[in-house]
């Protein structure tokens, strides 16, 4: 059996003193105000950036909120969509904010947070309708933002990497944007939920569950039958041929470790260019625990290494 590392063990303690909740037993609301709060706790000082805005932009399903980051960086900018994690159920601009401000100054590139539409007020495929118009809002902004249309990527989290994995393949079908690099941090790729590591992690490694994971998927998707869609579950996708390069991170611990590796596994079988690294010892949602987590900072540099490297 897997041990966690060391480092999360005492992080994993310092949370048992919170005495927060399991995700399962609470309400959307409720467990949407744990996680800010959480987040909020936080001691950590994100990487320096040049501005930050907010703005909104007309969405499918009525106005969005985008979050914008620029970085302390000269010349016209690459820009990256970047999709928060929570199941598709939980999560803001926010509870993300560290992340996307080490991304921004890491990348050195303009980053959009999208604040998509999420379950079970708005139920599957709106937080995909949501993703993609940001992504296309970026492309025809870009050149007024200050940013190069044609040096574009997308970076994800946990439900955030389900989405930045489902846009990449409908900007592939549609023909644009040309992403440089799909950036795919322990994604959501199946939600039949059926892979071995369902099974060896189903509950003591975090918050993230078995019974978490079935939590989300109950208050995000209409039917289970959507589970079969692609769109919900991007490995089921016909093909994944000619679709963008991508990183793909995993942690050992975790309920998602065979949804990253299988989805990577995909991609190289397709010709994509992957880079693939699982991090031993790590549970779900280390990649924002810094500075506690020494590889929560090392997975952000190799991510922000990969998009500098694909934008250049």
């Amino acid at each position: 059996m897997p041990q966690m590392h060391p480092q999360i063990v005492q992080a994993l303690e310092a949370m048992a003193k919170l005495n927060l909740k399991p995700i399962a037993a609470m309400t959307p609301a409720e467990a949407r105000d744990q996680m800010e709060w959480t987040a909020r706790s936080r001691k950590a000082e994100p990487l320096p950036v040049a501005r930050v805005e907010d703005r909104t932009m007309p969405g499918p399903g009525g106005a969005m909120r985008l979050r914008l980051y620029w970085p302390n960086a000269s010349g016209t900018l690459p820009a990256i969509a970047y999709y928060h994690g929570g199941g598709h159920v939980i999560g803001s601009l926010d509870t993300h904010d560290l992340i996307a401000r080490n991304l921004c100054a890491g990348a050195e590139a303009l980053v959009v947070s999208v604040d998509y539409r999420m379950g079970p007020e708005h139920r599957f495929p709106a937080a995909v309708e949501d993703s993609f118009a940001a992504l296309q809002w970026l492309q025809a902004n870009a050149a007024s933002l200050g940013a190069d249309p044609a040096r574009l990527g997308v970076h994800g989290d946990s439900a955030g990497a389900n989405l930045a994995a489902v846009v990449a393949l409908m900007a592939r079908d549609l023909g644009e944007p040309k992403l440089r690099l799909q950036s795919l941090v322990y994604p959501v790729a199946d939600y039949a939920m059926a892979t071995r590591s369902y099974e060896v992690f189903a509950e003591g490694y975090g918050l993230l569950t078995r019974a978490a994971m079935e939590w989300f998927r109950g208050h995000y998707l209409r039917r289970p039958e959507d589970a079969a869609d692609w769109r919900a579950s991007p490995i089921k996708a016909a093909s994944f041929k000619g679709v963008a390069p991508a990183i793909v991170v995993t942690a050992e611990c975790d309920v998602l470790h065979d949804d990253g590796r299988n989805y990577a596994d995909a991609l190289a079988v397709a010709g994509v260019p992957v880079e693939y690294r699982e991090y031993p010892g790590m549970i779900h949602a280390f990649f924002g625990m810094v500075p506690a987590v020494d590889d929560a900072m090392n997975a952000q540099r190799a991510v922000a290494a990969a998009f500098r490297t694909a934008f250049a």
